[in-house]
Order: structure tokens, then sequence, then C-alpha cells
């Protein structure tokens, strides 16, 4: 018996996001029919966290609990010839028993994906947000460094979720800009639901001139969500890292 945590990178575009559900497609479901084919068993897999539909992975993370003689090292190609070309397990690793890939984790990092310019770019429909305006990296940045540290975030999180507690710590927030495209780099100890696209949202809107940076203020201290910005679509959206005290 092993405890196997697995890294995984996957093209989010023709799945309902991570988690399994009925009468859609999902990158979990992928993943326990491969692990099926590998061991003749229906076996459990926990992940990390959900990713929406449409959105991608860098590195999302995965446990599961494998009884098998196949050496841990070659299990990313073992796992791969059973699945379809938009899923990559890219490493695996043997881990303490007691380790859960959604308990253990210590934080995250998603990067988003901005596409400026005047016409859209048929090639990043799928993997970036694109944005007709020029924006104001000034602004963005500066509405960015407000967000830093911990605070109580109900104000950039989306309906739905039955989360008690909403007090989260951003560790950074940086904006990248090459070309014609901005990447949002954002690593907190954990988010909200949709916490991640709705600051992207909100920054955005700064960035046009809709909102000003103290929309960001007013959004923290009055936990209002209407005061925030839209919620940025999924598809520029990539959870690229996620920590644990083994590999932080």
């Amino acid at each position: 018996m092993k405890n196997i945590m697995v890294e995984i990178q996957y093209d989010g575009t023709n799945y309902s996001g991570w988690q399994i559900q009925p009468n859609s497609r999902t990158i979990q479901e992928e993943i326990m029919r491969a692990l099926k084919k590998l061991t003749g068993k229906e076996l459990s897999i926990n992940g990390s966290g959900r990713t929406d539909a449409g959105v991608h992975a860098y590195g999302q993370v995965a446990s599961f609990i494998l009884e098998s003689n196949i050496p841990v090292d070659r299990l990313p190609l073992a796992f791969n010839s059973n699945l379809p070309n938009d899923i990559s397990i890219i490493n695996a690793m043997e881990v303490p028993m007691d380790f859960h890939a959604r308990y253990s984790a210590i934080g995250k990092r998603y990067i988003y994906h901005i596409y400026e310019g005047r016409y859209r770019n048929p090639l990043l429909r799928n993997y970036s947000y694109h944005v007709h305006y020029k924006l104001d990296h000034k602004k963005m940045r500066d509405g960015a460094k407000l967000l830093l540290g911990t605070h109580d975030f109900r104000g950039f999180m989306s309906s739905g979720s039955s989360v008690e507690n909403t007090v989260r710590t951003i560790r950074n927030l940086d904006i990248i800009i090459k070309d014609n495209s901005l990447y949002v780099y954002i690593e907190g100890d954990g988010f909200l639901y949709n916490m991640v696209r709705i600051i992207t949202g909100t920054l955005v809107e700064v960035g046009m001139g809709k909102i000003s940076i103290e929309h960001i203020n007013r959004a923290l201290e009055t936990k209002d969500r209407t005061v925030a910005g839209h919620t940025a679509p999924p598809q520029g959206l990539f959870l690229d890292k996620v920590f644990y005290p083994l590999t932080h």
C-alpha cells in the first residue's frame, strides 16, 4: 500500500472542470478511468481543489492510495498511455500515508492571462481573456498592492459557496507585461470560489478606468460582492502550482 502524489497538467477547454459530476466530462473522471485501467479497481482520488469548466492547469496535484507493483517513477508513462492527449501526468512520488492533496496544501499560485488588442487572436481564444481596450497598467498594479496581505475576501467571492471563513492571505500579486499580454501572478494560502477571477476582473475595470482603486478598499471593507468588478472568464486562468510543506 502506497500513498501516491501526482502532478497533472491539462487543457481544460473540453472539460466541465476538475470534479467528477454526472453527465459531464471532467478531469478527475478521466484520471480515475486511467487508474482503473492500470489497476483493474475503482479507486478514489483526491484533488488539491476544484478548477472550473474551461480552466487549465500547469500543476494540479492529486493523491490516492495504490496497491500495485508498478514502480512509482514509471507511473507517469503508464498513466499517460491511458489518458487523452489534453491531460498529462508529469510527476509522481510516494508520500507519507497521512498526506492529502487538498488538506495538506499550504498555498497555491495561479496565473491569469489577459490579451490586449483591438482584434481578437483566434489562437488564444481558449487560453486568454481578450480585452479590447488599452489598460492602465500602473493603476492595475496600484490596485493589486491593496490586496496583498490578510483580508476578509468575502467581497471577492461568488455566491453559491458554503465556506464560512472567508479570511485569506495573498502573499504575492504581480502583473507581468510581455508584448500584448498581461500575466497576473497571484499566490496565497488559499482562494475562495472565483476569487482569482473576480480579482482579475476588478483589476481590469481599474485599468479601463471604469472603477477607481478605492472600489478595492471598499469591497474589502464592506464585503459586498457588488462593489468589486466582474468575474473574468475562465479560459484565461491557469493553476500554476500547489505548495506543500515537503515541497515549499
